[in-house]
Formats: C-alpha cells, structure tokens, sequence
C-alpha cells in the first residue's frame, strides 16, 4: 500500500513541477520566440487546457477499462510529450506539445485521487490523500530550483553570451521533466496494482480477491454480500447533475473552479509577478529572472508548509472547515499581496507585503482548498463513477485554471497586477461561500458509508 502511494505521489510531484516551471522558463521562450501577450498565454494555458480535456475524457475511461490500464497509457504519453516540448521549434509547436503533457496531467488527477481513496482505510484517508497531493508543492519548488540552477549553470558557463542561455536554458528546464517521468514511470510500471474496489464495482469477485491479498500481502477472499447487482448503462455526463448527485458535483466542482482561477493564474506567473513588483528597476535581464527564481523557491516553501497543516488537520477538524478557512486566508493573502504594488519596488516596507502575502496566499492555500478540493472529488462520488465525477471536477477546475492563466499576462498590461489580485481576492471570498452552502463533510466515514447517505439524502 505505500509503495503505491508513494507511486502516485511522485507523479503528482511532476504534475507540480511541469505546471510551474513553465513560469520560470516563460521570459526566456518569450525573448527566444520573439511573442507578445498573446501567445504567451496560449504557451502557458496549452497545458492547463490539456489537463482540461484529459480529466474530462480521461476520467471516465478509468472507469471502463480500469486505473491501472489507464496510468500505463498516461506515463506513456508523459514521457513522449514532456521530450517534445524541450525540441519545440516555434511557439505553435511549444503549444501543441504541452497541450499533450496537459493531457497526461489530466488524466492522473481523477485517476490518482480514485485509486488512493479506494485503498487505504476510512480513518487516515485523508491523511494519506492529502500527503501525497503534497507532492505538488515539491514538484513546484523543484522546478523554481531547477530554474534557478539552469540559470546559474548558463551564467557560469557562457557569462558574455546571453543569447546562448535565452535559447537553450528553457529547453533544458522543460527537459528535466522528462528525467523525471521515465524514472516515475518505470517505478509505477514494476509496482502496479488495480484497485479491488474497481474490480468490486465490476462483480469481478475473484479478480478483487487476487488484488486485495496482493496488496494487504495475507489471503484474502471477497464475495458478494448481496445478489450481484444488474448492468448498469454506460455512464452519461448528465448522471452527474441529477438530483442524487447535484449537490455533490457542485461541491467537488465549482469551488475548485475558483480556487484554480487565482492558484494557476498566480502560481504559474509567480516569478513575472515577483519581477513586476519586487524587481521593477534598471537590471540586466538574466539577473532580473534569477532574483525572481530566488523569490520564487522561497515563496514556494509556504506550499510545503500549507500541505503539512493540512495532514494534520484534514482527520481532525474536517474537509469544509479547511476549505472555507483556506479560502478566505487566499483572499487576505492576495489582498495584502496588492498592497505591495503601490509601494517602491525596492523598500522594505513593499518587499514584506510582498513575500508576506505571498506567503500568506500560498499556505492558506495549500492548508485548505487546494488539498480539500482533490480529496473531496475522490469521496463524494461513488466507486461505479469515482473516476468520471473526480474527472469531471478536475476537468471543470481546470477551465478555471485556463481562465486564469490565459487572461493574467493580458489583464496585468491592462489593468495592473494590484487590480488583477483583489479581483482574485474577491473570486476566493466567493469559493468560500459556495463552499458552505453545499457542504459535504467525509471526515471519518467510508467510502461506502458516504455514498449512502448521500444516495438517502437524496
């Protein structure tokens, strides 16, 4: 059982630093590629927009085919696409291919979430759930490290050519993760297990009995309790806006959706962000990304931090109240954040609110919405469609996170940053709302137990 989760941490740890070290990479693909405002967005989205379309057709195949089938063909596609992006030849192509790592970022998130839940136990679940989504934040510092050493390795190297190192330091950056994924996949690929519940949910008695005494290595037979239940129609979407599911799939969704508008839009730029409002003077443009990079891994940390809170709260005080609490520290965090904006880019004063409210932001965030919302969307929904309405929250999540990283680069040349983050603020503040109305709470209970009170409820 660890040896899977620790599995599926790890790519969740890619999913982490292939989603965010494209901001660091970013100033140097727009200096390399000669691009505007425009195509920078479709570069940084391409792969949020990727794990949109991945979740959403993703998902529900792991339902039909099975989760360990489905993350074959999901390492598979990591590794050929992330080797694609580090050979991109122009901004179209840098887009197509991490559409392609999008994808495969995609299908993991409904896929991973589904196959943690399914097997660990009701009383550390979340514990478990949430600490290996943790990974993320070590992915995302991982990749403001590698940035920073890239950069740092070009400097040494080719001091007086700062063309060399706009032109190939962000290909060796976006080719680290492919080290990655070979090694996270090979791992994955000796280990894997299907998940008994899977096989449960299928009537597959003899084929969960072989799965569950491999995992829990002791024999053990499962049978049916009950006569086996009839076929049921393939799944449809729409199940999941019915009046035994609605509540459920606003829970897990709509939350989601706002909290990766600002945690996307913020995380992916937070070395442009950084530059913009810490480090706005007359620099030579390799120093100026590297002081970002720096801010960036230190800001970074609060995500580690946040994700520790989180494992030790989840089990104890509950899903929702993490969630609103976190929302609301989101907020806060963003409105002391735009504070540091109408400040000297350089005083004291202006770098404390600064890395203070991006600190602030980061470990409410990570505390709260960003663990609870992944580990609800794996519970709330039963096992027969874990994976489809995990995917259909992810996927839905996602649309918030291509708004959000497609309109930051365009409204911060319109509006201002300051402007762009309390209007974040305010999308968090709303989450939190949302977040109370349709509360669900899984604290404690089985993944049984929750499906039928849900389904009575209902």
């Amino acid at each position: 059982m660890w040896i899977l989760w620790a599995l599926s941490a790890g790519l969740i740890a890619l999913d982490g630093f292939d989603f965010f070290i494209i901001g660091v990479a970013m100033p140097f693909i727009q200096r390399d590629f000669e691009i505007g405002a425009a195509t920078t967005g479709a570069i940084a989205v391409a792969a949020v927009a990727g794990a949109f379309a991945g979740s959403l057709l993703l998902g529900p195949l792991a339902d039909k085919l099975g989760r360990q089938r489905m993350l074959e063909l999901d390492i598979a596609l990591f590794v050929i696409a992330s080797a694609a992006t580090a050979l991109a030849w122009n901004a179209e192509s840098l887009i197509a291919f991490r559409f392609l790592v999008g994808i495969a970022i995609g299908a993991d998130y409904p896929i991973s979430v589904s196959y943690i839940t399914e097997n660990v136990p009701a009383r550390f679940r979340g514990t478990m759930v949430i600490s290996a989504f943790s990974f993320q934040a070590i992915g995302a510092l991982s990749g403001a490290l590698v940035g920073l050493a890239t950069l740092a390795a070009f400097q040494h190297g080719f001091p007086d050519s700062p063309d060399v190192t706009v032109r190939y330091a962000w290909r060796l950056m976006l080719g680290f993760g492919l080290i990655l994924s070979i090694a996270i996949g090979l791992l994955r690929l000796r280990f894997l297990l299907e998940s008994p519940l899977y096989y449960i949910s299928r009537n597959e008695y003899d084929e969960a009995s072989k799965a569950a005494s491999e995992l829990l290595e002791y024999p053990i037979e499962i049978t049916p309790e009950t006569d086996p239940p009839e076929n049921e129609p393939s799944f449809q979407y729409a199940e999941l806006f019915s009046p035994p599911f609605l509540k459920r799939t606003v829970l897990a969704s709509v939350p989601w959706f706002l909290q990766d508008i600002a945690t996307y839009g913020i995380g992916i730029f937070t070395p442009t962000i950084v530059a913009a409002l810490a480090y706005s003077g007359d620099i030579d443009f390799i120093a100026r990304e590297m002081s970002a990079a720096k801010g960036s891994a230190f800001v970074d940390l609060f995500l580690i931090i946040g994700f520790w809170v989180a494992i030790a709260l989840v089990d104890r005080v509950g899903r929702i109240s993490l969630q609103i609490v976190g929302f609301l520290g989101m907020a806060a965090g963003l409105s002391v954040l735009s504070l540091s904006g109408a400040q000297d880019a350089t005083d004291a004063p202006n770098l404390l609110l600064l890395f203070g409210g991006f600190g602030l932001f980061n470990l409410m965030m990570n505390a709260g919405p960003n663990s609870t919302t992944f580990l609800l969307s794996g519970e709330v929904f039963p096992t027969s469609i874990r994976s489809s309405g995990a995917g259909f929250a992810a996927a839905f999540a996602k649309a918030g996170a291509v708004l959000g990283t497609f309109i930051l680069p365009i409204l911060q040349h319109s509006v201002g940053v300051p402007q762009l983050l309390r209007a974040l603020a305010l999308i968090c503040a709303i989450a939190a709302i949302i977040t109370y109305f349709f509360r669900i709470e899984t604290r404690g209970r089985s993944l049984e137990d929750v499906s039928l009170v849900l389904s009575n409820k209902s």
